[in-house]
């Protein structure tokens, strides 16, 4: 492919399939080094594999996208090993399944909502901290 990320050091989440795996991907082939993360083991091992057969560097960390201390250790994980970071892309979320939305739950909700959308704030949060060299928790 191309090397338009070059020297570039991304985030995914999700990447344990679909579009995360994809996206990953191509973030590598474009030349950054990629740290995935999903809740999936086997989800990241197939995509390392995926990423590495094709030349990639890459790092691989199991998380809860919506648990904020998994985040925060992604985030410091990707300080460690990739010595910073140029590209989030929080994609980690759920459907929730194909239930009707009558027979849903508010607990089955929450947890959607805890992934799809405090799984992005937290990633936001945190990576937004080492582009603005903002202080704090």
């Amino acid at each position: 492919m191309g090397n338009r990320l070059q020297g570039k050091r991304a985030i995914v989440t999700g990447a344990g399939s679909g579009i995360g795996r994809a996206s990953a991907r191509r973030f590598a082939q474009e030349g950054a080094t990629v740290l995935i993360a999903d809740w999936s083991e086997a989800g990241l091992e197939e995509t390392r594999k995926l990423i590495a057969a094709d030349g990639g560097k890459v790092f691989t960390r199991r998380i809860d996208a919506g648990v904020e201390a998994d985040v925060k250790g992604l985030v410091e994980q990707a300080l460690s090993d990739l010595g910073g970071i140029d590209v989030l892309y929080a994609n980690a979320g759920i459907s929730g399944g194909s239930w009707l939305i009558a027979e849903t739950s508010v607990e089955q909700f929450q947890e959607i909502l805890r992934v799809n959308l405090i799984g992005p704030f937290l990633a936001i949060k945190y990576v937004l901290k080492q582009f603005v060299n903002v202080k704090g928790d």
